[in-house]
């Protein structure tokens, strides 16, 4: 039995015509398409967004277009394998870099797809989630869920820049994609980041639990980097010291369909990643690493951020031979979790 499938070529053109009048079309010239074997069809490409050269092009946009015209400041980070105007650096993650000047204020809004801000530098600025007012530092993590008013200010001196991670691709594609404006909001007392600073340790619920599906919006980086340090040292031969960002009132993921993590390469290490089925991106936050993906070698420095596809292995090596390396990793683990599509192909 052969298993070559016939072409939209080989049949009449006016059966080609009477299916489209109906709005039909044959399965069997697109099988392969959808089904390939062994492995998926991936549009993602290996790309590098150097932040050496992205910056000055931010700030550029800051002067060519002011906040009120803009909301929200952002170049987005697209994969040409996906076309940049569909502004995506996966098929289920969005990337963006957003610039908050001194004395702008981000007006507030709410929507549909989830995300969260990787803080690249700058100091002074803020974002308010649900009224919680989330201080910005560089490396900290800031969600901003589905659903959740929040908006962003900036009281200090400097540019503050961060890294937009959203699933709007996934969100967009299945047509529920959508955002409210509202009004200033009223900063209530109490940060969940210091509520649940420390691992194992959560606020006693007298009466009943957390109500609040996101206990925790803000993750500092220098609790995160404390405890990469503190598994380093603790075991020597641990590989792979890596975090995962969680939430803290029922230990899964900090949200329900991107996985954030931070990674700590130690000086001169090399490590492998193995082939796993979720897209992932990988942002510098502290030191040099070469990010081999595919047939792609990346020299990333500090705030650089590259993105790999599915089902190919990554090799990360930092270049400090004397001291660590730092990188926030975001990918879509989660979701395919849940989809029951989760593979480590080792």
């Amino acid at each position: 039995m052969t298993h070559e499938l016939g072409r939209l070529e080989d049949l009449p053109e006016n059966y080609v015509q009477d299916l489209r009048d109906l709005n039909v079309v044959p399965l069997w010239p697109s099988l392969r398409g959808v089904l390939p074997p062994h492995i998926p069809t991936r549009q993602t490409q290996p790309t590098h967004w150097p932040y050496k050269r992205l910056k000055p092009l931010l700030l550029k946009a800051g002067e060519l277009t002011p906040i009120e015209k803009a909301e929200r400041r952002v170049l987005v980070l697209a994969n040409p394998g996906h076309g940049l105007d569909k502004m995506q650096a996966s098929s289920a993650m969005y990337l963006g870099m957003q610039l908050l000047l001194p004395g702008e204020w981000a007006p507030s809004h709410r929507h549909t797809p989830n995300a969260v801000r990787m803080i690249v530098e700058g100091e002074g600025a803020y974002t308010t989630v649900d009224g919680e007012k989330c201080p910005m530092h560089r490396g900290d993590l800031i969600l901003t869920p589905t659903g959740l008013w929040h908006e962003h200010g900036h009281d200090g001196t400097d540019p503050v820049i961060w890294l937009d991670v959203l699933d709007l691709p996934l969100v967009y594609y299945m047509e529920a994609s959508y955002h409210v404006n509202g009004e200033p909001q009223k900063v209530l007392t109490g940060r969940g980041d210091r509520q649940y600073a420390h691992g194992g340790v959560v606020p006693t619920r007298v009466f009943e639990r957390s109500q609040k599906p996101y206990p925790m919006l803000r993750y500092a980086w220098t609790d995160a980097k404390a405890a990469l340090q503190a598994l380093a040292e603790d075991n020597p031969a641990l590989e792979q010291v890596q975090v995962t960002y969680t939430n803290p009132e029922t230990g899964g993921d900090a949200e329900n369909i991107l996985g954030f993590y931070a990674l700590m390469l130690r000086p001169g290490q090399s490590l492998r990643l193995p082939a796993r089925s979720p897209a992932q991106v990988f942002h510098v936050i502290e030191g040099e690493v070469q990010a081999q993906i595919v047939n792609r070698q990346f020299h990333m420095v500090e705030a650089d951020t590259c993105c790999a596809p599915g089902y190919e292995a990554v090799t990360l090596t930092n270049l400090q031979a004397d001291k660590a390396s730092f990188i926030f990793i975001a990918d879509e683990s989660p979701l395919h979790r849940k989809l029951g599509v989760y593979e480590n192909r080792g």
